[in-house]
């Protein structure tokens, strides 16, 4: 279930957000000041927050950079002020979207839904940018290597070697399936010696005792496989 907290101070507006959301399967939660929103952060974990902009205790335009300092939570500002001006600062500030009362409920569930779902997709996407091996990160997106927090130095023949193995977790892959990727892949002649040396030369690399390889394992007379499972943090 998707939580919500709604920060605002008009009851009949409450009300009637409230009833509409929880309909939907949507968990919401109500603080009519910004004080009381802060608490409820603090203590839960919300997909959203729908964020009046004149509250008792503040503005929540600088309630939104206060959030933006350390979180990516979808906001959504609810708010009678429609002029541009005021759209395009809450956008600038970190808001996702901006709605002006009076608004329709299935529009807002529409934009809330679609909030969610760039925040999920946004998540997954950064998750797969970084794979971690105990003390290897891999940024596919920056093509960088850290070992222990330090940059390596690959080729690109290296780092396309590297990103087989990885991409086939604990699959014995052949010299020949090897050579044929790599081919494929950067249009370079590889033959076997070459392979031999660009694995040993990887191996220096990214291992703690090459001689006793615990990412690149050798499966006599097969190939090599790598046997290393994605850390989950």
């Amino acid at each position: 279930m998707e939580k919500i907290l709604l920060v605002e101070d008009d009851s009949s507006i409450i009300l009637g957000i409230k009833y509409s959301l929880e309909q939907e399967g949507f968990y919401v939660d109500i603080a009519k000041t910004l004080n009381i929103a802060r608490d409820f952060i603090k203590d839960n974990n919300y997909s959203l927050l729908l964020l009046d902009i004149n509250l008792p205790d503040g503005n929540g335009y600088d309630f939104c950079n206060e959030i933006r300092g350390n979180s990516d939570v979808g906001i959504i500002f609810l708010t009678a002020c429609d002029e541009e001006v005021n759209i395009v600062m809450g956008l600038d500030i970190g808001g996702d979207d901006y709605i002006t009362k009076p608004f329709r409920v299935r529009e807002l569930i529409s934009r809330i839904n679609a909030v969610i779902r760039r925040k999920k997709k946004l998540i997954n996407y950064e998750e797969k940018k970084i794979l971690k091996f105990d003390d290897l990160k891999i940024d596919t997106l920056a093509m960088k290597v850290l070992k222990k927090g330090e940059e390596i130095i690959l080729t690109s023949s290296e780092y396309k070697l590297l990103l087989l193995f990885i991409n086939n977790f604990d699959i014995t892959l052949t010299r020949e399936v090897i050579l044929d990727k790599l081919w494929d892949d950067s249009g370079e002649f590889v033959n076997d010696n070459t392979l031999s040396v660009y694995i040993k030369r990887l191996r220096r690399k990214i291992e703690d005792d090459p001689s006793n390889p615990k990412y690149i394992i050798t499966i006599r007379g097969l190939g090599y496989k790598w046997q290393c499972r994605r850390s989950e943090d």
